[in-house]
């Protein structure tokens, strides 16, 4: 592993740590992450948490243990878990396909990776998404419960779960193909091909995110490595190099603020990482997408680096940017909240205050550690 990386992955890491991990409500072995900082009272009792802001922080605590085992983030993982759960009142469900498929992909890798495990979670949330299958209503998963927007953010982190869910047998990976395929059937842009957001009411909502990509690339390279069929490698060929060309300019994974959107540019760096990682084969064709998504981590993380503030302000660790290729802005407890509308959160009035751009910085460094991994210390 790249030295410099790795100390700048534990950095962000330090970071988190310190300026948002709390016990939940006060109670002995629980931890979530404060979604503010500077972070008022009610934030600091959890009166707001984002349910799936939490899961990328698992996520990321999983990261970090990967490259650095140690006892302590053990039982951070430990406390994450058992915080989500308690502060969700004792269920791992909520109304929302996408919330539950970021948190099943966290607990999963929790489980196979570092032996923190909930399989009575796994199965509980895996059965949410395959029930919630409804090709007769035009689906795909739909976004909550009750609702008939059916989208990537649903449909692709719990096609990614499906296809490693108890290493994918049967069922779940069927349903993942099938996933796989809505997207490219109903959601795929034949001019740029990204891949769009959503259709509701039979209707494309045409808006395209980074982490509709990011999360298409997951479940596409899952199944390239799981399946003998060609199209899910070519699929990622084509989507890697539509996100070099229209989603990175200068090779830098274009930002989309704070609140949710904080997590977007995260969220295709983490996949992208998986891209360079694990597509399997040797064409050119799968070399050359190796490649790019390598170079665009790379190219990312330095620009988030070189734009993170640091110093006495930010408690000298890092404070990163929503958008990686400026400057960060430290915010202070004055600035207007990040507020949550019609199922989403929108950003504070300075993005870099958000819970959700920090796991993003760090989510980025620790890609980036993932990708240098061959390299020498």
């Amino acid at each position: 592993m790249d030295q410099m990386w790795a100390n700048r992955a534990a950095s962000a890491e330090a970071a988190i740590t310190t300026r948002h991990l709390r016990r939940v409500w006060g109670l002995p072995g629980t931890q979530l992450g404060v979604v503010a900082w500077p972070a008022a009272t009610g934030h600091r009792r959890f009166g707001t948490w984002h349910y799936w802001w939490q899961a990328h922080l698992l996520d990321n605590l999983v990261d970090a243990q990967l490259r650095d085992p140690a006892p302590e983030r053990l039982t951070r993982i430990n406390r994450q878990i058992r915080g989500q759960r308690i502060r969700n009142i004792g269920k791992w469900t909520n109304s929302y396909y996408d919330d539950m498929a970021w948190l099943a992909l966290a607990l999963e890798r929790a489980q196979r990776l570092t032996g923190v495990g909930r399989p009575k979670a796994l199965d509980t949330l895996a059965e949410q998404f395959l029930t919630a299958w409804v090709p007769e209503d035009g689906g795909g998963i739909p976004w909550r419960k009750q609702d008939q927007f059916f989208n990537a953010p649903a449909n692709g982190p719990a096609a990614i779960f499906l296809a490693r869910h108890l290493a994918a047998q049967g069922e779940s990976l069927r349903r993942a193909q099938q996933m796989a395929d809505w997207i490219d059937e109903t959601l795929l842009d034949p001019q740029t091909h990204l891949i769009f957001d959503g259709i509701k009411g039979g209707s494309l909502v045409r808006a395209q995110y980074t982490y509709c990509q990011g999360v298409v690339l997951g479940v596409e390279t899952e199944l390239a490595a799981r399946t003998s069929d060609s199209r899910h490698a070519e699929r990622v060929h084509r989507l890697v190099a539509a996100v070099a060309e229209h989603m990175a300019p200068g090779g830098v994974i274009n930002g989309a603020g704070g609140g949710d959107g904080g997590l977007f540019n995260g969220i295709l760096a983490r996949y992208l990482a998986l891209v360079a990682t694990a597509l399997p084969g040797t064409s050119p064709a799968d070399e050359q997408a190796r490649r790019t998504a390598t170079e665009l981590v790379l190219a990312s993380g330095r620009a988030a680096w070189d734009n993170r503030q640091t110093g006495k302000d930010t408690e000298d660790l890092p404070l990163f940017g929503a958008f990686w290729d400026r400057p960060a802005q430290v915010p202070t407890a004055g600035t207007a909240d990040a507020r949550s509308v019609d199922g989403a959160v929108n950003s504070s009035e300075i993005p870099e205050r958000d819970l959700s751009v920090q796991l993003a910085g760090w989510m980025l460094m620790e890609a980036a550690c993932v990708v240098t991994a061959g390299d020498s210390d």
